[in-house]
């Protein structure tokens, strides 16, 4: 199918979104891997590091509301070739820069605004206005999947790059990648223009609605939790393990390769059941399967099973909370402006990771150790758990509808 002669059909909107997915989630989920690399390299203690990554998660949820404007007024295409090349200079970035603050700020800005126009919140929309309502979570669940799969495949690639031909030229290899797969995927990802029969709902409407209807702010709350809990323990795990005596690195790679290969089950699987069970309850569970798996974690003896046993099952629970979330906002209130409501839930979720990330390497900095961060992880998934339970799924009652 030629991009230029006709929208394309759903199967290749997943195909091309799953591929875009697939780097944008797997490069970003890598980057712990450099954490001790580059403060050695560069004599910095790991609280330099983790606040790029911080502001890298804070600014990714800040452009994102704004990546889903474009999204929704100009397409996908566009934004997610812009995406690429931001991604592209990000990394070259975090390649050359030694200045801290220069470090932080550029790859903070760089690949924060790279993420925005590439990962989920970006892509959503065009999944969500193509997928017929029936097939709506499903497709939501697939992308997540294809999120997944990225952290699986690439994660050991980044690890082995970094050892064959250095970090430096491993952030070069990745980011040509990122411009030869992404932009011409980008390409196909056109839609016919939403129809302007029958009432109309401009977006500072949309905004003003969703911030007023209390399930919108429940959702918001709940993945503030999500990206606290995911990114504290994406960044600092490969650390968190070598302090505690499991210094071979071959355990944190394979940690978080399987993380990324359950991960694909869960998020499959949850788009699957969004389809059939309340979206809310299964948002609770997941919630509190993470603290539960994570209070076991830190009881158990620390050995690799040990690892291997907890980070299959936070895989199932990773993503998991990405196609039900956006199924809620979908239902709740259609499509039209998908894109721009899932971008600002996702800034909640960034918040967190901020928090998360930085944090551990706060605390770590002053206390020697993670078990304050490990604590508050826990503390969260519980409350998580419990305010995604009142979240009313039904769709927003209008004066007059406004379509999907």
């Amino acid at each position: 199918m030629s991009p230029a002669t006709r929208a394309p059909s759903l199967k290749t909107i997943l195909l091309c979104t799953g591929l875009i997915l697939t780097l944008a989630m797997g490069v970003r989920h890598g980057f712990g891997f450099w954490l001790q690399p580059i403060s050695q390299a560069n004599n910095w203690t790991r609280e330099t590091y983790s606040l790029a990554m911080a502001l890298q998660n804070l600014m990714w949820g800040a452009f994102g509301p704004f990546a889903g404007m474009a999204v929704d007024r100009w397409g996908t295409a566009r934004v997610a070739i812009f995406g690429a090349l931001l991604y592209a200079a990000g990394l070259l970035w975090m390649a050359f820069v030694t200045q801290p603050v220069l470090f932080v700020a550029g790859s903070g800005l760089l690949i924060g605004g790279a993420l925005a126009c590439t990962a989920f919140g970006a892509m959503s929309g065009i999944i969500g206005r193509t997928a017929p309502e029936e097939k709506r979570s499903w497709a939501f669940g697939i992308s997540g999947a294809a999120s997944s799969f990225g952290q699986f495949a690439l994660m050991p690639i980044e690890q082995q790059l970094i050892g064959a031909i250095g970090w430096q030229h491993a952030f070069l290899a990745l980011a040509a990648l990122v411009v030869l797969v992404m932009i011409p995927m980008a390409t196909f990802l056109r839609e016919p223009k939403p129809s302007r029969s029958g009432p109309q709902q401009s977006m500072p409407e949309a905004i003003r609605e969703a911030f007023g209807y209390r399930p919108f702010l429940l959702l918001l709350a709940g993945y503030f939790v999500c990206g606290f809990q995911l990114v504290f323990i994406g960044v600092h795990m490969p650390a968190y393990l070598k302090d505690r005596g499991l210094t071979d690195p071959g355990v944190a790679v394979m940690a978080l390769a399987l993380i990324g290969l359950f991960n694909i089950f869960g998020s499959y699987g949850a788009g699957r059941l969004g389809g059939w069970l309340p979206k809310r309850y299964l948002l609770s569970s997941i919630y509190l399967a993470r603290a539960a798996a994570i209070a076991l974690f830190l009881l158990l003896p620390l050995t690799p099973l040990s690892v291997y046993v907890f980070s299959a099952a936070m895989g199932v629970l990773w993503l998991s909370t990405v196609p039900l979330t956006n199924g809620v906002i979908a239902g709740i209130f259609g499509v039209r402006y998908l894109s721009m409501l899932s971008g600002f839930v996702f800034f909640s979720h960034q918040v967190g990771s901020f928090l998360g990330v930085w944090l551990g390497g706060f605390l770590f900095t002053r206390q020697g150790n993670y078990n304050t961060v490990w604590m508050i992880t826990i503390a969260l998934g519980i409350f998580a758990a419990l305010i995604n339970l009142p979240i009313d799924e039904k769709p927003i009652a209008r004066a007059q509808a406004v379509p999907a």
